[in-house]
């Protein structure tokens, strides 16, 4: 096995060798339903415990590329280009909207009070002056750096725009791209994305879920090329997109020449140990617009949202929409820039994805 792992590396072991076996599996060396070699076999190879190759393997079991069967060992699940073949037909999920619930982000008061506090102190007067257009350059500055270590996302300042919540930007979205085009959405979705879009003249083709993301045939019925999708945690059925399907999503808007809309809500509060690769972070050939926001992981108070837009198209939303004033304050944009740059906010992400981790094994939190 020709995998390097390095030592000194700041990324740890077990994600080297994680994104050595996706490489693998994406390219074929390691084709659909062939099982890899042993876990002891690959810690010997590379030279890392069996724990670390456990880790990697827990990481692509859970994103979708291997399947572990009892007494057998670890097969690829990853199907590749032929995932549009005819060997497997998407079944309709079946969801109970009674059990989805929006609770808040349960972040700590005193912390939020404690922040405020250190802000109005830091900017004084400064927290009356209005905020530049796109958001304010710290916390548009923050976000960049937090997206670099969280996701593996590297963008620019200029390529991320600071808005009142994700119904606030969906409207952006629309007049950007104009309202002469049918946009594609999950069926079921959250109910105000396609209400914002239909007060807006879009015309939107409800695309069949399936316990895996949008049914194939749906994909390839509509005619739309904009499709709006929430890959992690669709509300209400609670799918998360797995790694085929999510390269499906990307193929089918490189044939089209089309653009995806990824709503990322929600996605921080994975039971993963690794956070979910984003659609806007695994091609560079396909215009995706990413969307997240604050509300769910912080408070439902906590208004602001962000999209990072494509580099091929801030001239054109500056062009076209630049002129319009951020709808977020300022002192709630610096108190946001503050969490993300002390590190409160991912201590926060940490600890509620233990307490979800915990509940989900059957253990009481701590």
């Amino acid at each position: 096995m020709r995998y390097l792992i390095e030592t000194n590396s700041d990324t740890p072991a077990y994600i080297q060798l994680y994104r050595y076996f996706v490489k693998d599996i994406i390219t074929g060396v390691y084709p659909y339903d062939s099982k890899l070699p042993s876990k002891r076999t690959i810690a010997d190879d590379t030279g890392v415990s069996v724990i670390t190759v456990e880790h990697a393997m827990t990481l692509l079991n859970e994103e979708g590329y291997v399947q572990s069967r009892q007494r057998s060992g670890v097969y690829v699940t990853y199907r590749g280009e032929d995932f549009l073949g005819d060997n497997k037909t998407d079944e309709e999920i079946v969801y109970d909207v009674s059990k989805q619930n929006h609770s808040t982000g349960e972040f700590p008061y005193s912390v939020l009070a404690k922040t405020m506090r250190k802000v109005l102190l830091d900017y004084g007067e400064k927290i009356l002056v209005k905020s530049p257009n796109h958001g304010c350059p710290e916390l548009r500055g923050e976000i960049s750096a937090y997206l670099k270590r969280s996701r593996g996302l590297h963008v620019r300042p200029n390529q991320i725009i600071i808005g009142s919540g994700s119904e606030y930007l969906y409207g952006l979205i629309v007049q950007m791209l104009g309202t002469d085009k049918t946009y594609a959405i999950e069926k079921p979705s959250y109910n105000k994305i396609r209400q914002v879009y239909e007060a807006m003249g879009i015309s939107c083709d409800q695309l069949l879920m399936t316990p895996s993301g949008i049914a194939t045939e749906e994909l390839e019925r509509t005619e739309a090329k904009i499709l709006h999708v929430t890959p992690f945690n669709s509300f209400p059925t609670g799918v998360t997109a797995d790694i085929s399907k999510r390269q499906e999503y990307l193929r089918w808007a490189r044939k089209r020449k089309g653009i995806l809309i990824e709503d990322n809500y929600d996605s921080e509060l994975t039971i993963s140990r690794k956070s979910e690769e984003p659609l806007y972070s695994m091609s560079s050939d396909v215009n995706v617009i990413y969307l997240n926001t604050f509300s769910r992981t912080i408070a439902p108070s906590m208004r602001i949202g962000y999209m990072v837009l494509p580099v091929g198209m801030v001239e054109e939303y500056n062009r076209k929409l630049g002129f319009y004033s951020c709808t977020v304050p300022i002192f709630d944009q610096y108190v946001l820039a503050n969490l993300l740059k002390n590190g409160d906010f991912e201590r926060h992400i940490n600890r509620m994805r233990r307490k979800i981790r915990q509940l989900k094994i059957g253990k009481n939190p701590q």
